[in-house]
């Protein structure tokens, strides 16, 4: 065999697919710190499962055809850094065969080349010893491989690449030391091997079938992730609100809410397991599954609790929180609007994934000549992004990284001319940079923001009397001013930055990393802020989380003032699941 087809195109790609998407949870157990984030194996798959749904409905494909379905469905699909940087590898391959009846090894190389120099010009300061090394690595191979002989055949030529992509991802501990102290290989790197692997099992003959029953396999038989439950299984416990509720009826404070995407369908008997976790840590609760999603509500004290071990199941999404406490004068109407807006909420993302449209109400306005859109979760903080002026705040963070697509839609939400978008994550920031990119309409501007702090800074200096290009300046130059600490749990045992940490462990993470650890939450939060205070500092704000009490809070807050009696200290209520703390020093 020395072309390829485009029928083989569609064969191969599907099969790189479905391996990743076999393989992602050994993947995400590579990632190096400890926390309950985004993974690499589960933001890579959604992307590329995001274009095999429509590369596998091709009945007739071409090469051009399918080429547009990988490009634009991976590039609106991308979630998190290595998803951005998978879209890109695919983008630059497949602007490289368009017109291309079949592919001979010669168009194979260019297309890697090309899909490298794209992906590094995607990433601002590009970092060795990640998937952008084993992409160049491969494509260097290939090179070689056609300066020896341009009739290779391709099976052996993919065997040689392959053998050598997997010699380059075993080599990138030497290139990036915190692989090599926490004892892995880079996660994104992985990935794309896994992807390598499937495309030569296909050249083989063998092609890789999905295995398990979770969203990735829904998507790519060509339904959305998010179709409405067609057989629920039956309500798991049952809501069980008062006529009337007043404070002193208040055991749980929060009201919770969220969907688990499944990795793999729950049995009964685990679906009842978790319904009893659930019914340890508060009530109210009602959680209905089918073999791909789970809906949850519940009224607890501990909300990270419920949102940590739902994340043993799958990805979350649509996640709130709401306190009952500070609105027990409205909370009788809002239990009994619970239901039906959990309903409407799946029929919108149902309808946003079909179409990409969102339902329109009343006319339109004339547009402002600034808006703006920020990543956050926890109601606290949410409040606070829009009381300083945040139009959109598209719900996620570390936990749950929105795609270019979930942020293009924001965009178009936004009723203006220039449309700011503050990331908050560095792991959003290429997928924020992407949707800019895409965008025609309107001029939208990343503020790449790394955390929910800097994000509130940048929104400070913004001026309503300045030019756009001006704001830009001011507000990245913000980012600067302040230095950010979170505090959160490991979820496993590893070795960081010198330091053993046990899973259950509390871990102060500043912008240099991980600089505290400890059984105790207060006093890492507090070694955390020492960290972080030089002569510079002049404030400290601390954002509790919905897992922490108003009365901790203040305990701390009371502790770090007594110890920096110069300083100013801010108190809020965040509200943030997963972070204990959230700490600024600027």
């Amino acid at each position: 065999m020395n072309t390829i087809d485009a029928l083989l195109v569609q064969k191969l790609f599907l099969s790189g697919a479905n391996n990743l998407s076999n393989n992602k949870e050994y993947i995400n157990e590579l990632n190096v710190f400890p926390v309950p984030d985004g993974d690499t194996g589960t933001n890579m798959t959604l992307t590329i499962m995001a274009a095999a749904a429509d590369v596998k409905e091709q009945k007739q494909p071409t090469i051009d055809s399918l080429s547009k379905a990988i490009s634009s469905g991976s590039l609106r699909g991308a979630r998190g850094n290595s998803g951005v940087i998978l879209s890109q590898l695919f983008r630059g391959f497949c602007k490289d065969i368009r017109g291309k009846k079949t592919l001979t090894l010669v168009d194979l190389v260019s297309g890697f080349e090309r899909g490298v120099e794209t992906a590094y010009k995607a990433v601002m300061k590009p970092k060795e010893g990640t998937i952008l090394t084993v992409a160049r690595g491969v494509a260097e191979k290939a090179a070689e491989l056609l300066m020896e002989d341009e009739d290779y055949p391709i099976v052996e030529f993919a065997e040689i690449v392959v053998a050598h992509g997997e010699k380059v991802l075993e080599r990138t501990p030497e290139l990036l030391p915190v692989l090599a102290e926490a004892g892995v290989v880079d996660s994104g790197g992985q990935g794309l091997i896994e992807i390598l692997r499937g495309v030569l099992l296909a050249l083989k003959g063998q092609d890789v079938k999905l295995s398990g029953t979770g969203p990735a396999v829904r998507l790519a038989r060509g339904a959305g992730v998010l179709d409405d439950i067609p057989k629920a299984r039956p309500v798991y416990g049952a809501a069980s609100g008062k006529e009337d509720i007043s404070t002193a009826d208040i055991k749980f404070t929060y009201c919770t809410e969220f969907i688990i995407l499944l990795e793999k369908e729950l049995p009964e008997k685990e679906v009842e397991a978790f319904k009893e976790f659930l019914t340890s840590i508060g009530d109210s609760i009602v959680c209905v599954a089918d073999e791909e999603l789970v809906k949850v509500h519940v009224h607890t004290n501990h909300p990270g609790q419920a949102f940590e071990k739902a994340l043993e199941y799958g990805q979350l999404t649509r996640m709130k929180i709401d306190n009952m406490r500070e609105e027990h004068s409205e909370r009788v109407e809002l239990e009994q609007q619970r239901a039906a807006e959990q309903e409407a909420a799946f029929k919108q993302i149902k309808m946003e994934r079909k179409d990409g449209t969102k339902p329109e109400t009343g006319e339109k306005k004339p547009p402002r000549k600034y808006g703006f859109i920020a990543v956050s979760i926890g109601d606290g903080l949410v409040e606070i992004l829009k009381e300083i002026g945040v139009d959109y705040v598209l719900s996620g963070g570390q936990t749950m990284n929105p795609s270019t697509d979930d942020i293009l839609k924001a965009v178009e939400s936004v009723n203006a001319e220039h449309v700011f978008v503050l990331p908050n994550n560095k792991n959003i920031i290429l997928a924020a940079n992407q949707a800019a990119s895409i965008s025609k309409k309107k001029d939208v501007i990343v503020i790449p923001s790394k955390t929910i702090p800097q994000g509130i800074s940048a929104m400070i200096s913004f001026s309503d009397t300045a030019e756009p290009a001006e704001n830009r300046a001011a507000m990245i130059a913000a980012l600067e001013t302040v230095k950010t600490g979170e505090v959160t749990f490991s979820v496993r045992d590893t070795s960081v930055d010198g330091k053993s940490i046990l899973k259950g462990d509390i871990m102060g993470i500043n912008d240099s990393g991980i600089t505290a650890v400890g059984p105790d939450i207060a006093d890492v939060t507090i070694r955390m802020i020492d960290s972080m205070i030089d002569d510079n500092a002049g404030l400290i704000t601390v954002y509790y989380g919905a897992d922490t009490t108003e009365e901790d809070a203040e305990k701390l807050s009371s502790s770090v003032q007594e110890k920096y009696p110069d300083l100013d200290l801010d108190l809020h209520y965040g509200g943030q699941p997963i972070y204990y703390y959230i700490v600024s020093v600027e």
